[in-house]
């Protein structure tokens, strides 16, 4: 069994997973590495059951060692770590590799391995990433824009009236209260934004159809009314540790 862990700025994403397929998945708050109460929190997620091996990515660098040393109590593991330099199954076409979050290249990993390319993954996290894949299985760069949450919660911490919201689907597109409005802004001008960038992408590409693999918290909120999205899969993240873990153990 693989321990598999993605860990964000707000979560961290925890899987276990076999030579096939990631089994199991949950969200822990990040913040919770700091405070000590991470380690029994995966514990409860693995319960009985003993990894043989784990790997990580990481955007929050002060949270790294402490994944590492809380595995190494637990299971006497060693954690392998996602980054530029190890990265196996796709290519790197990018100025400054060390530069993109490893969580993203992840995401290329399995995006190349399950769909070909090329290949865009859309991750919904904290930052709402676009990641592009070129037809030669390198990854070429991506998009970066604020996170549906994110971009919200602005709106309400820099304004006097506006109301912290919850995202949800709204079926209107004309808001008759503040609440709506935002919504309206929110979800139908989310999803303009993101068929404006795939189209972009198309065309810079030179294609005429694109595989769209979508990820994260909102994703499938978002793609709900996106046929340009082709398809949800909420492991993406974790199905890339998992495939760069096996192929760094030769057993692929």
């Amino acid at each position: 069994m693989i321990l598999l862990f993605d860990i964000g700025n707000t979560h961290t994403h925890v899987g276990l997973a076999d030579g096939r397929r990631v089994l199991k998945q949950a969200n822990i708050p990040t913040l919770a590495w700091f405070g000590g109460g991470a380690s029994a929190l995966v514990k409860k997620l693995i319960g009985r059951k003993k990894p043989t091996g784990a790997a990580l990515c990481s955007v929050v660098p002060k949270a790294t060692p402490l994944v590492r040393k809380a595995v190494r109590n637990l299971w006497n593991l060693e954690t392998l770590e996602l980054t530029y330099q190890n990265i196996i199954g796709v290519g790197i076409d990018y100025p400054k590799p060390s530069s993109i979050g490893p969580d993203r290249l992840a995401n290329a990993v399995a995006a190349r391995q399950r769909f070909g390319a090329p290949v865009v993954v859309l991750d919904f996290g904290t930052a709402v990433t676009f990641d592009v894949i070129n037809a030669a299985g390198d990854y070429a760069g991506g998009i970066i824009t604020p996170g549906l949450a994110a971009m919200t919660d602005y709106l309400h911490e820099k304004t006097a009236l506006l109301p912290r919201i919850k995202i949800r689907e709204v079926k209107t597109a004309i808001g008759k209260s503040t609440e709506e409005a935002m919504l309206v802004g929110a979800v139908h001008g989310y999803r303009g934004l993101v068929r404006e960038l795939i189209g972009e992408l198309k065309r810079e590409l030179r294609v005429e159809t694109l595989p769209v693999v979508a990820t994260g918290g909102y994703a499938r909120l978002i793609a709900a009314k996106m046929p340009e999205i082709s398809t949800v899969v909420p492991e993406l993240t974790l199905e890339g540790l998992r495939l760069v873990w096996l192929e760094h153990q030769g057993k692929i």
